[in-house]
């Protein structure tokens, strides 16, 4: 799999979760919700993403 799919599959799982514990823990989590697709949002124009470079030394190709 490309790191591509894996950061969309990180993001995805993220995005999911943090629903689900805003739902029932506490609605604060949905700022993780919003942290995570304003990261998605800057890396479509910096080409750069934080947990890219997780992958990447984690060895993801």
């Amino acid at each position: 799999m490309s790191i591509e799919r894996y950061l969309r599959l990180i993001a995805g799982f993220f995005i999911m979760l943090s629903v689900v514990l805003g739902y029932l823990v506490s609605p604060y989590w949905y700022l993780f919700t919003a942290f995570v697709g304003l990261n998605l949002f800057q890396s479509a124009f910096s080409n750069w993403c934080p947990m890219m470079t997780f992958l990447r030394k984690l060895g993801v190709g």
